[in-house]
C-alpha cells in the first residue's frame, strides 16, 4: 500500500493502519531498533510503541515520507531504551560501538549541542554528507544513522569489514577537518 494511503487511514483513525504500516515497515523498524538495542525482545517493543507513537501522531502530524517518520521514531525510543538498559548494566547493540568511534571527533567537555548553534551543526554536516559520493554517505548514513554493523554495511555495498572499517575512519577524519575549517570547537 503506498505511503499516503496508510497515513490517510492514520487520519481515518482506521485500525487497519497499523497493520498496513507493520506490514509495510515493520523489517525497516525492527532492523532500526535491533541495531540499537542487541535485544530482539526489546527491539519489538520498541516497534509497537512505534506503531502507537505514530497512531497518537498522525493527525496531527501529516508526514510527508513515512518511512523517515517511523524511523525517526522508533530510533528515538531505541536510544531512550538503551539509556535506560545500560543504567541497568544491560544493553548490547551497535550504540556503544558507534558512540566510540565518534568520540575521538566529538569535543570531551560540554555537549556539542551547548557550545554551539545546534542548527548550524546539523546544516553543516548536511553539507558535509552532501559533497559526499552517494556510496559514502550511504555508508556514513547506515553506520551513525542506523546503526549497521561493519558487516552488514560491507555486504551491502560489496567491501570487506576491513574496507568499510577504514572509509569510515577517513569520513570522520574528513568531517572533523571540515567542521573544523567552518569555525566549530571540537
Amino acid at each position: 500500500m503506498e505511503d499516503q494511503k496508510i497515513v490517510q487511514l492514520y487520519w481515518d483513525r482506521n485500525e487497519k493502519a497499523i497493520l498496513e504500516t507493520s506490514a509495510k515497515y515493520g523489517v525497516y523498524c525492527t532492523s532500526i531498533a535491533k541495531n540499537i538495542l542487541g535485544n530482539t525482545e526489546d527491539a519489538k517493543e520498541c516497534v509497537n510503541d512505534t506503531y502507537l507513537s505514530a497512531w497518537n501522531s498522525i493527525p496531527p502530524h501529516k508526514p510527508r515520507m513515512l518511512s523517515a517518520f517511523l524511523g525517526k521514531i522508533v530510533r528515538n525510543l531505541s536510544l531512550n531504551r538503551y539509556r535506560h538498559n545500560a543504567a541497568a548494566k544491560r544493553g548490547g547493540g551497535q550504540l556503544p560501538l558507534v558512540l566510540e568511534e565518534l568520540s575521538d571527533y566529538l569535543s570531551a567537555g560540554a555537549p556539542v549541542e551547548q557550545e554551539m548553534d545546534h542548527k548550524e551543526l546539523v546544516a553543516a554536516i548536511n553539507d558535509f554528507l552532501d559533497a559526499l559520493s552517494a556510496d559514502k554517505r550511504n555508508i556514513f548514513v547506515c553506520r551513525y544513522w542506523y546503526f549497521d554493523s561493519l558487516s552488514d554495511i560491507g555486504s551491502r555495498f560489496g567491501m570487506t569489514e576491513k574496507n568499510v572499517s577504514v572509509t569510515l575512519s577517513r569520513l570522520r577524519l574528513k568531517l572533523h577537518n571540515y567542521l573544523s575549517k567552518r569555525g566549530f570547537d571540537l
